[in-house]
C-alpha cells in the first residue's frame, strides 16, 4: 500500500468510522435529542464535502504531506465535519428524517465521484507526493498511479457502502416509527387496551 492509498484509508477511518461512532456515543450520553434544522444539515453536508473535495486538491494535499501541522489540521477538520454532519445525521427523527437520507444520497455520490476521478484519471493527480518520496522518475509515477487507483477503490468500496447502510438504517428506523405511531393513534375495541 502506497502513500495516497494509506492516506485514503486514514481518511476512511477518521470519516466514515470514527466520526459516526463518536456522533452516536454524544447523543447516547448526551441529554439533548432536539430536532435538526434543515438549514444545519444542509451546512453539514457542505461543510463535510467542501472539506473533502478541498483538501484532496493537489497543491493542498501536497503542502499537507510537506508539512505535519498542514497534515494534522487536515485530519482534524476532515473528522470534525464528519462527526459535525454524522451528529446531524443521527439526531434527526420524526417527519424529517428524510433529510438525513437525501444528505447521504448526496455525499455518497460526491465521495463516489472523487473516487472515480481518483481510479480512471489518465495520469496522477499529486506527482510533487510521488516525486517527494520516490522521485520524478517514470517508474516512480506509474507507482503512484497504480497507489492513486487503489485509492480511489478503496474509497469506492467503503464510503457509499457506509452512507446507503446508514440510509437504510434510518428508513427502516423510520417505517417502524411510523407502523407504530399508527397503532398507536388507531383505538381499540372489543374492551382493548390503547397501545
Amino acid at each position: 500500500m502506497g502513500l495516497l492509498a494509506m492516506h485514503m484509508t486514514m481518511h476512511i477511518l477518521l470519516m466514515n468510522l470514527l466520526a459516526p461512532l463518536a456522533a452516536i456515543a454524544t447523543l447516547r450520553y448526551g441529554r439533548e435529542r432536539r430536532q435538526t434544522t434543515p438549514g444545519a444539515l444542509g451546512l453539514a453536508t457542505l461543510a463535510q464535502l467542501a472539506a473533502l473535495w478541498g483538501w484532496h486538491a493537489p497543491p493542498l494535499l501536497d503542502r499537507a504531506h510537506e508539512s505535519p501541522a498542514i497534515h494534522i489540521l487536515m485530519y482534524a477538520s476532515l473528522f470534525l465535519t464528519a462527526f459535525l454532519f454524522w451528529r446531524l445525521v443521527f439526531r434527526s427523527n420524526g417527519e424529517a428524517r428524510w433529510r438525513p437520507i437525501v444528505a447521504l444520497l448526496i455525499t455518497s455520490k460526491f465521495y463516489c465521484l472523487l473516487a472515480v476521478l481518483f481510479v480512471f484519471a489518465p495520469r496522477v493527480l499529486y506527482p510533487n507526493v510521488a516525486g517527494a518520496h520516490s522521485g520524478h522518475s517514470a517508474e516512480a509515477l506509474s507507482a503512484t498511479l497504480a497507489d492513486q487507483q487503489l485509492a480511489g477503490l478503496l474509497m469506492l468500496a467503503v464510503c457509499p457502502a457506509t452512507y446507503v447502510i446508514a440510509g437504510i438504517a434510518i428508513c427502516a428506523r423510520w417505517l417502524f416509527a411510523m407502523e407504530t405511531g399508527e397503532a398507536h393513534q388507531r383505538p381499540k375495541t372489543g374492551g382493548e387496551a390503547w397501545t
